[in-house]
């Protein structure tokens, strides 16, 4: 029995040995780079620390892919910056609820970028009933198609703070996320835009939704749409409005017939105390505005402290199914 024991212990002190001598996991160092100029083959960042300088375009048949855990920085001293996939390119950004993508900016102040701009190839409906149109973004670029399941890419764990730059030439402003006709093909969940300038997210026609979107501190509306917009499968949406903050979502097709009642469920809107609007002069209090045959249907809807509607005719034959 002694020798049984005794073997037994010389069993545990080999194999607690052998635990010691385990090899460590292998430590990944973020690389340092920097995103400038035309993006026109295919790129992949490895987990790293970049800036990001002008506005980078992705050309149509390129995919960048961002891995997780990057962090891309813009400087607003070195001129207009932003990320820009244009119709026909792709984006894949899909970080992890412990290793996000976050896009930031040296100065910490709204407007400093223009946050990511996807162009899409997805149905719209704009003035006249026309399929097509250019970006109101400043940067006019073509937007629009009869692809209703197009791709951009996907995003996943993404926060993007401080965009919403103005433009200097034309004074367009730019939110947060903006998606023009981009399609279902495209994912878009857990993504959140921080203290922008303008819209934290804005739908320009298309038919991409979004899961997990968050809000927070955006100047404009927090979520807005227009163009017929369609997404049919959105759910858990937050809005957190301080400071300055317009409306909680702003709905608005063209003043043409709109049958697409997009699909939101479980929207949370909540306006801290003490918010005020851009314009004193406007009535931009309320959580829902609609306009120009804007529709939606939403369910399991929050609203917390945004004042009630004084004048009704803001309500321009829009619609909602609650």
């Amino acid at each position: 029995m002694k020798k049984l024991i005794y073997a037994i212990a010389i069993s545990a002190i080999v194999f607690t040995g052998c635990s010691k001598d385990e090899v460590e996991p292998t430590v990944v160092k973020p690389v340092v780079g920097e995103i400038t100029g035309d993006i026109t083959a295919n790129r992949t960042l490895a987990y790293g620390n970049y800036t990001l300088k002008g506005m980078v375009k992705i050309q149509a048949g390129v995919t960048l892919t961002i891995e997780k855990g990057s962090t891309i920085t813009t400087d607003k001293t070195t001129g207009e910056n932003g990320l820009v996939v244009l119709k026909g390119g792709t984006l894949i950004a899909n970080g992890t609820a412990d290793e996000p993508i976050v896009f930031t900016a040296v100065q910490k102040l709204a407007g400093s970028w223009a946050g990511i701009i996807m162009y899409g190839d997805a149905p719209i409906v704009g003035t006249a009933s026309v399929t097509t149109s250019n970006s109101e973004d400043g940067l006019t670029l073509p937007y629009g198609g009869a692809n209703a399941t197009h791709s951009s890419g996907s995003l996943k764990y993404v926060r993007v703070e401080y965009a919403g730059l103005v433009i200097t030439s034309n004074q367009k402003e730019h939110n947060g996320f903006s998606f023009y006709a981009v399609g279902s093909g495209t994912t878009l969940e857990n993504l959140v835009s921080y203290k922008g300038n303008d819209d934290g997210f804005e739908f320009y026609g298309g038919t991409v939704s979004g899961k997990n979107l968050i809000s927070y501190g955006n100047a404009d509306d927090s979520f807005d749409w227009q163009d017929g917009w369609r997404g049919q499968d959105n759910t858990n949406w937050f809005a957190y409005q301080t400071g300055v903050a317009n409306y909680g979502v702003e709905v608005e097709t063209k003043s043409v017939n709109n049958a697409f009642f997009p699909k939101v469920t479980n929207i949370t809107l909540k306006r801290a105390a003490g918010t005020t609007t851009e314009a004193q002069s406007e009535i931009q209090l309320d959580a829902f505005q609609f306009k120009a045959n804007g529709n939606g249907d939403f369910s399991n809807v929050v609203i917390d402290g945004f004042a009630s509607q004084t004048t009704p005719t803001a309500f321009n034959g829009g619609a909602v199914q609650v």
